[in-house]
């Protein structure tokens, strides 16, 4: 085992270039599928998938709901200092938080950050809320907001970039109908965001960490569109999901393509890998400013087969304009 250093160090290193790996997939016919048009022929899987697709995630939460699954991420704050660097009571929006390994990095680097985090499912939100109560102690979960929300369907609750509403009805009750209707806000955060007396005015950042792979293509504009205007003039986007041509792309089967650069995996769950131009093309068609896009290129060795594994990710920055 590495030390701490040594683990978080291999997540923001460039062990290869990218254009290796294009060339090599590209002139592999055994893998010609994953660069073709897509065409409703191409796959057996039903188009109603785009429908249902949160439910194969509200199973998966709840089929590792002990949260070994997952890692912390505590490579996040090298990767995003900004996170560090914030004045304080900055707002996060973590959107996709899962069990919450992205949420307890930040809660541990940032003392004074206060952190909104949301999941399409409540048995996600429960394991995040316990381990943020496990590892943080009780002083700290009054900085710790978990809420339901199926983003992709229904959008945020309006208390969280409200603003106007906030300056022209600053006792308005009704700001908090979205998270009473959805019944699923503990009594903690009801209670703070009450004594909010109305909105919270808008986040810091928003943190899109391996979540908007998960949902289906068309439903990404919206989804980034409602990440700007949360957003305050001048925050910013952190961004990190799968990139193109990574291995877990190559090992999908022609048959379990729903899309272009579009899978469902055997559990129903879906991800999509992005190359660079089409993140750019999302975050600036909603009207983000681009600070940094690159992959990260990432080479490990899988301990039981002794394998190499090579990994690739896309790394970004956004920030709204001022």
């Amino acid at each position: 085992m590495g030390s701490e250093e040594e683990k978080e160090a291999e997540y923001h290193s460039k062990d290869f270039e990218w254009e290796e790996v294009r060339e090599e997939v590209e002139k592999d016919p055994s893998l010609s599928h994953h660069s073709i048009p897509f065409t409703t022929a191409t796959s057996s899987t039903s188009n109603s998938y785009d429908d249902f697709f949160s439910e194969p995630w509200k199973s998966f939460h709840k089929r590792h709901s002990s949260g070994r699954f997952f890692k912390e991420r505590r490579y996040l704050l090298k990767e995003f200092p900004e996170l560090l660097s914030c004045g304080d009571f900055s707002k996060v929006l973590e959107v996709g938080c899962g069990n919450g390994s992205t949420v307890l990095p930040i809660l541990r680097g940032k003392q004074t950050a206060v952190v909104y985090a949301c999941d399409c499912s409540t048995k996600a939100l429960e394991k995040a809320r316990e381990m943020v109560d496990a590892v943080l102690g009780l002083s700290i979960k009054h900085r710790f907001h978990a809420f339901f929300c199926d983003f992709s369907v229904n959008g945020f609750p309006s208390w969280l970039f409200c603003d106007a509403c906030q300056k022209t009805y600053p006792k308005r009750p009704d700001c908090l109908a979205d998270v009473e209707v959805n019944n699923e806000a503990s009594p903690s955060e009801l209670s703070s965001l009450q004594g909010a007396m109305c909105c919270i005015g808008g986040v810091d950042f928003v943190t899109l960490i391996f979540t908007l792979s998960a949902v289906p293509f068309q439903r990404m504009p919206p989804v980034i569109t409602e990440c700007i205007s949360v957003l305050k003039p001048g925050g910013l986007l952190l961004f990190r999901d799968y990139g193109l041509y990574d291995m877990t792309m190559l090992r999908f089967q022609p048959n379990k393509r729903v899309g272009f650069r579009e899978y469902v995996r055997s559990d129903g769950t879906h991800s999509y890998f992005f190359s660079l131009d089409t993140v750019r093309e999302l975050f600036l068609g909603a009207g983000f400013i681009e600070l940094e896009l690159e992959y990260c290129c990432v080479k490990s060795v899988n301990r039981r087969s002794g394998k190499d594994m090579r990994r690739v990710w896309v790394h970004a920055k956004f920030q709204k304009p001022i």
